[in-house]
C-alpha cells in the first residue's frame, strides 16, 4: 500500500498520464500553513530538495505561508537538506515553560529560524536566482495594528464573521503582502482576489518576514514595521492564504504541491466555513501530493501532528510521537521516488475535485 495519494487538476492529470512525472514539468511549488502538520512531509521534502530538484538550472518559483514559507526558505538556502533537517529537529524538540508567554514562544521561534538558516542562509535566499522565494504575511489594517489586545481580538472576530459571507471581506481587515526576490518579474504581482501589496525581500527584512508569516495571533507576537514594507503590524500569512486559492501562473507548466491533507482550504477562517472551496480553475495545473489515509492511520494516535499536541501531550510523549512521524515520513520519499523513476503509481493519480 502506497504511503502517498496524488491528486491532479485537469491539465496536470493529462500530462502525468501521458508523460509520467519529472522535475522539469514544474515551474511553481507551494508550501501551506499548518505548523507541525508539515512533519509528515519531512521525508518528502528531503527528497524533493536534495534529489528531485538537484542541480536544477531552470527557475522554480516558490510560494509559502507560515511553516510552508519556512520550508520554501530552506529550499532556497545554500544546503537545502541540511536546513530542512535543522528545522525539523529544532521544531520537533521545542520545549516551553509550563505557562509560556507570547514573548517566550516568539523568542524561541526566532532562534529556531536563525539556527535553521545558519550564518549565510539569509544572503543565499535573497540572492538565489533558481529558487525564487515568495512569502505571504498579512498586514493588519485599521485598529488591527493597535497595541491594545482587545482591539486586535475585536478585529479578528469581525473578520471571521464577515468572512462567512464573502472571502473578499478579509481585505477590510488585512492586506496580503507578498515578499519576494523577483521584483517586477514576480508572477503574483497582479493578484487581485484580495487587497495585495508586493515587497522586496532583502538581507535586512527576510528574518522579520519569516517571523511575521508564522506569527499566529495571540500565540506569537506580530512583527511591527517590517523594513521596506508599509508601517503596521504583520501577522501569519495563513490568515489570507492558509492553503492558497489564486492563480499560480505556471503557464503550460505544472505546480507541485506537497500537502499534509487532501483538503485544501483557502484562508484560515475558512476552516469553519465548510462550503468554501477553492476554484478548480486555479488548480488545473496543480499536482497535490499528500500522505494516504492508510499511512496516516498507522501513525501514533492515528493522525498527523498538530499544534494541539503542545497541550494534550507531555514533553517526552510529544517528542517521541513527532520523532516517529519524522522517521516514518521517509516512506513518502521512497514512494514518490518510485513514481518518478519507474512510474509506479501513476495510474492511481486521482482527479482533484476540491471536495472537503
Amino acid at each position: 500500500m502506497s504511503s502517498l495519494t496524488i491528486y491532479a487538476g485537469s491539465n496536470a492529470l493529462q500530462r502525468l498520464r501521458s508523460e509520467g512525472l519529472n522535475a522539469d514539468q514544474f515551474k511553481v511549488m507551494l508550501g501551506a500553513s499548518g505548523g507541525p502538520k508539515w512533519f509528515v512531509l519531512f521525508g518528502l521534502d528531503r527528497y524533493i530538495f536534495g534529489e528531485f530538484f538537484a542541480n536544477r538550472e531552470r527557475e522554480l518559483i516558490t510560494l509559502g505561508s507560515s511553516a510552508g514559507a519556512w520550508r520554501m526558505c530552506c529550499l532556497a538556502s545554500a544546503d537545502p537538506v541540511a536546513a530542512i533537517e535543522r528545522l525539523a529537529k529544532r521544531y520537533s524538540e521545542e520545549q516551553y515553560s509550563e505557562q509560556p508567554t507570547t514573548d517566550e514562544i516568539t523568542d524561541q521561534a526566532r532562534e529556531m529560524l536563525e539556527e535553521t538558516l545558519g550564518p549565510n542562509g539569509v544572503k543565499a535566499i535573497v540572492e538565489n536566482k533558481i529558487f525564487r522565494t515568495h512569502i505571504v504575511a498579512d498586514r493588519a489594517r485599521g485598529f488591527g495594528s493597535s497595541r491594545v489586545k482587545q482591539l486586535r481580538m475585536l478585529q479578528l472576530l469581525s473578520s471571521a464573521v464577515l468572512n462567512t459571507a464573502s472571502r473578499k471581506t478579509l481585505s477590510l481587515f488585512f492586506e496580503r503582502n507578498i515578499f519576494s526576490n523577483m521584483g517586477q518579474l514576480s508572477p503574483f504581482r497582479n493578484a487581485s482576489d484580495l487587497k495585495t501589496a508586493h515587497v522586496a525581500i532583502n538581507e535586512e527584512n527576510l528574518m522579520d518576514v519569516m517571523m511575521a508569516s508564522g506569527s499566529i495571533p495571540f500565540v506569537l507576537n506580530g512583527v511591527r514595521d517590517i523594513a521596506k514594507a508599509k508601517p503596521g503590524m504583520y501577522w501569519d500569512g495563513g490568515i489570507t492564504d492558509y492553503h492558497f486559492d489564486f492563480p499560480f501562473h505556471a503557464g503550460d507548466d505544472l505546480v507541485l504541491y506537497p500537502h499534509f491533507s487532501s483538503t485544501v482550504i483557502p484562508g484560515w477562517f475558512d476552516k469553519r466555513v465548510p462550503w468554501r472551496r477553492v476554484s478548480l480553475k486555479n488548480f488545473e495545473n496543480v499536482v497535490l501530493v499528500v500522505p494516504s489515509k492508510e499511512f496516516v492511520a498507522e501513525l501514533p494516535y492515528g493522525k498527523i501532528p498538530d499544534r494541539t499536541d503542545f497541550e494534550t501531550l507531555d514533553y517526552p510523549s510529544r517528542v517521541a510521537y513527532w520523532s516517529t512521524v519524522l522517521e516514518k515520513s521517509k516512506r513518502l520519499a521512497d514512494d514518490f521516488a518510485a513514481l518518478v523513476d519507474s512510474g509506479t503509481g501513476i495510474d492511481d493519480v486521482q482527479p482533484f475535485t476540491g471536495e472537503r
